[in-house]
């Protein structure tokens, strides 16, 4: 020790108690340290046994204290008693609230439960809320994906049975070349900037591609500055050059995907693009061996991949692979040719995909590791492809997105990259069948008073025979979800709800019930149209939207706007189920789940909305809630509904600690001590997977039948790649005339043109339909930030209180302004007006901004006079719900028109100079917060504690 330091212990206790549960200050779900001294939350750190973080906390996680002792809180019950929107309540009972809602909810189940609309946010439990509005027998269910990363989900299940983010990882260890696309900041940052940092020490090259070089992408070895909506050109781009050059990993693509398989050529028919099959519904393919026809799926056959072939009807059938090749190899994919358009050199293109291949090919990694595929045929070694990609929320909110997320699969296939050595990995429970075989529920026949639906709302269509349509053919959910207009939304379209509802299109509701969607600011497109839309009045007098039930934990801009508030805890005085059957924390190597527990108990009149759920689910009498003499199932509320609770015999929401000795994995019996379990081993469950598990998942013998064991595989058949996607096609010969259902009129061009069962690359839909806004414009969220929820919390204020319009230096130029100057930044829709700043990392065909800094005054016990509400601003007045009209006067909603995902960033504006300083605008009313405590002007934390040493 140098002289004169003074000796610190650092082994002090931070606090009299230390308890373990799960974050929730975004999505990542870390194991957290909470420290407590006399009942209160002194300090949060990282849980260093935790599977996700290992002990890595980032900021957002530390500042959960200042979240959970937010003055936004809501302290009680409310009931609206002014006009909607002037935030005038009074607070009442609970008994009073849950008899309200019963009464609305009930009379709603007993005439139409299409009456009830239910969506939720990101509330991580969608497992129950599912559940209960399958119960409840209303069609009118979703949350948070459909307008954040349904494209990412449904593009990886219908491909190879995963997807990015919480399906799957890349290889952290073992990865040498590393692609990142579109990944904002606050996506599983922990987790990420752990991989990261291993790639770093060990030397692989990291290449982001994304308009904005912030976060991660700064951090990245070589920066793809593209242009937004253009990630696909630049993936086919890259595909071209491995069909060009003949890299491509054949035997893989034997092995695992569909690529021998017979499409049969039949123009006009209606088999048309459909694979051939044998009598008994096998695949086709060409087998060299035998001169002949075989099953597709049969092990041991050599397919020819090329070349037309006889079918036994005289008809000819090509192999899958062979137009894939022509797809790509086309001069409309070439480096040159999509150049200009992506903003990305042909010679830079070329390189990447040159260095892709010498990585994938070159340098394979080789485990001395046998294993077993599903055919019975042992393996000495696991050989792996060293190049991962993740992709996110920047490729997944454009409307040609769903098509990009297959394309940079059908990239990482071709490398052979998927579930090897260095390459992408699944996280259990996947992967799942292509397609998956979960349907959704819904349709008109499946709708009756009193009765529960008959399965889960959201699913994976395989064809037009899965739509959930009415008696018309027209949609039968309120947000239009598996209709003609979005035929494969596996995540619904919360994001056009409320104006549907507002508009009675298809029809009216009499319920609209939230939970932690602020859909009256940022989690809504076009929010002046959705403000008038939950205010809209008939010629009555009456509101369009007759009643609007909220729970939310704080004073968010969409609580005045409702009629019935039940308050939220906050995640520190909640039970929560991070499950297997919903979004779970599984690791590749480990499957795992976790809980949250109340560490401190409310000071407020505040309930869990699961505990609310589970209490409204037994009043109403939804079969799943109620004994067989109308007592409720689940007398202890939530935790008793966590542990009891059975989706089929053995399978609950824990998968830990089952049966009644507490040693079964994933499927047991209940065990009553489960919960003690949990909380005893720092509130979470995993289980490593054996090495010979490890990797081929799709095809590992071993694990598709450790799969079935444990209740997280439905078929002991592999995982086949589909890079030709049947169900598209599907839907192609049903606009095409063929089948029972066929879409209207005016959907028919629109889905031929969509619908294309090979990948492929289309403008962005606002890009074709509107002229005159020469930029793109996008939002991102920062590190410490996410959704609404950070920027009430005052540590993180202190970081970003305000956000700026970022644009490069030339567009500054351009226009006459420099930091600071105020501009006006307009769309089709609306206009803003707010401050830029210059910078030279951002496409220059870009300007961008942090995502839900702007506030609406009087919400989130923010003053009046707060930076939020007077400087920051939303590009959510830009954006339309809806699409210009196209042919026939039809709006489409502003969506992928596949899977109905949000088209956030196909954004396109125009920027000029506004002259002098002010505010942001447009400016709104301050929200009434009278029944709201005022907040202190100073927000301190700490001083009691250090009053209490002194």
């Amino acid at each position: 020790m140098m002289p004169g330091q003074p000796e610190v212990d650092t082994n002090q206790p931070v606090g009299d108690t230390l308890r373990k549960t799960t974050c929730y200050m975004c999505a990542c779900r870390c194991g957290i340290d909470v420290h407590l001294r006399d009942g209160k939350v002194r300090y949060i750190e990282g849980n260093r046994d935790h599977p996700v973080n290992k002990g890595v906390l980032c900021g957002k996680g530390s500042a959960g204290i200042m979240q959970h002792y937010s003055p936004a809180r809501l302290r009680a019950p409310m009931k609206r008693v002014g006009p909607r929107g002037s935030g005038q309540f009074e607070e009442i009972s609970w008994d009073e609230a849950l008899d309200i809602a019963t009464g609305w909810l009930g009379a709603v189940r007993k005439t139409d439960p299409r009456k009830l609309a239910f969506f939720t946010g990101r509330d991580q439990s969608q497992s129950l809320t599912g559940f209960w509005a399958m119960q409840f027998g209303t069609p009118n269910f979703a949350a948070h994906g459909g307008f954040c990363s349904v494209n990412m989900a449904a593009g990886g299940l219908y491909t190879f049975g995963g997807a990015f983010w919480e399906f799957g990882d890349p290889d952290w260890d073992l990865t040498k070349y590393f692609m990142l696309f579109g990944v904002a900041e606050d996506h599983a940052s922990n987790p990420i900037k752990i991989g990261i940092g291993k790639l770093k020490a060990r030397g692989a090259k990291v290449v982001s591609i994304n308009p904005v070089r912030t976060g991660y992408n700064a951090v990245a070895d070589e920066w793809v500055g593209i242009r937004p909506g253009t990630d696909g050109l630049f993936v086919g781009a890259l595909i071209h050059e491995l069909f060009r050059t003949e890299q491509i990993d054949l035997d893989y693509l034997v092995r695992y995907t569909n690529a021998p398989w017979l499409v049969v050529d039949a123009p006009g028919e209606a088999d048309d693009g459909l694979f051939a099959r044998d009598a008994d519904g096998n695949p086709l393919a060409w087998d060299r061996a035998g001169g002949r026809l075989v099953n597709g799926k049969a092990a041991g056959i050599q397919p020819v991949l090329t070349g037309r072939h006889r079918l036994p009807d005289g008809r000819s059938a090509r192999p899958v692979f062979e137009l894939m090749a022509e797809r790509y190899l086309d001069d409309a994919y070439s480096p040159a040719a999509v150049a200009e358009r992506t903003g990305v050199p042909a010679e830079q293109i070329r390189r990447i995909a040159g260095e892709l291949a010498h990585v994938a090919f070159q340098e394979e990694i080789v485990l001395d590791q046998p294993w077993t595929d599903w055919a019975g045929r042992r393996h000495d070694k696991m050989i792996g492809r060293p190049v991962s990609m993740h992709a996110m929320r920047g490729i997944s909110a454009h409307s040609n997105g769903f098509q990009t997320c297959r394309m940079i699969h059908i990239l990482q296939i071709l490398l052979g990259s998927i579930d090897c050595p260095g390459g992408f990995r699944y996280k259990p429970p996947y992967p799942k069948q292509t397609p998956p075989n979960l349907l959704p529920h819904g349709a008109s026949g499946d709708i009756k008073p009193e009765l529960p639906l008959g399965g889960p709302h959201l699913g994976f269509p395989h064809g037009p025979e899965h739509l959930l349509l009415d008696e018309n053919g027209g949609p039968n959910r309120l947000d239009k979800g598996f209709s003609w207009d979005a035929p494969m939304s596996a995540h619904g379209l919360m994001h056009m709800v409320i104006n549907n509802a507002a508009q009675k299109d298809p029809y009216g509701i009499d319920v609209l019930f939230m939970y932690m969607a602020n859909m009256a600011w940022n989690s809504s497109m076009n929010v002046p149209g959705t403000l008038d839309a939950l205010t809209a009045q008939d010629e009555n007098g009456d509101y369009v939207i007759p009643k609007i039930i909220y729970s939310d934990a704080y004073y968010s801009e969409t609580v005045p706007f409702a009629d019935l508030i039940l308050p939220d805890t906050t995640y520190l005085e909640r039970w929560d189920c991070i499950s297997l059957l919903d979004r779970p924390i599984s690791e590749p190597e480990l499957v795992a789940d976790a809980i949250r527990w109340p560490v401190v108990a409310p000071d407020r009149d505040v309930r869990g909305f699961q505990e609310v759920l589970i209490d409204l689910g037994a009043r109403l009498r939804l079969p799943k809630f109620v004994n067989e003499d109308g007592s409720p199932k689940y007398p202890g509320g939530y935790p008793d509904y966590i542990v009891n609770h059975e989706r089929k015999p053995g399978i609950g929401p824990l998968a830990g600690f089952r049966g009644a000795s507490g040693t079964e994995t994933c499927v047991g019996a209940p065990n009553p001590d489960q919960l003690e379990k949990y909380i005893e081993n720092g509130a979470f469950f995993g289980q490593h997977i054996a090495p010979e598990h490890a990797y081929f998942r799709h095809a590992n013998r071993g694990y598709l039948d450790w799969g079935i064991e444990k209740g997280i595989r439905m078929s002991p058949e592999p995982t086949i790649f589909q890079l030709y996607s049947e169900p598209l096609q599907r839907f192609r010969l049903a606009a095409r005339g063929h089948g029972d259902r066929l879409p209207p009129d005016r959907a028919r061009a629109r889905i031929e043109t969509h619908f294309d069962p090979l990948p492929f690359w289309y403008p962005p839909l606002e890009e074709q339909l509107v002229q005159g806004f020469p930029l793109h414009a996008i939002t991102q969220r920062p590190m410490h930030m996410y959704h609404s929820w950070g920027s009430q919390n005052a540590w993180l204020r202190q970081i970003t209180a305000a956000n700026r319009l970022y644009i490069h230096g030339s567009v500054g130029a351009q226009i006459g302004v420099g930091d600071d100057d105020w501009v006006w930044l307009s769309s089709h829709q609306g206009r803003v007006k707010c401050q830029v700043r210059l910078m030279q990392g951002v496409n220059p065909h870009t300007v961008w901004t942090w995502n839900a800094i702007g506030k609406r005054r009087g919400a989130w016990g923010l003053d009046d006079d707060a930076p939020e509400s007077n400087q920051g601003f939303l590009l959510n007045h830009l954006i339309s719900e809806l699409l210009p009209e196209g042919g026939g006067g039809y709006r489409y909603s502003n969506s992928d028109p596949i899977t109905g995902q949000a088209a956030w960033f196909d954004l396109r504006v125009a920027i000029e100079k506004a002259e002098g300083g002010g505010e942001t605008e447009p400016r709104f009313e301050p929200l009434g917060r009278d029944h709201q405590p005022a907040s202190p002007r100073r927000l301190a934390f700490g001083a009691e504690f250090r009053k209490a040493k002194a």
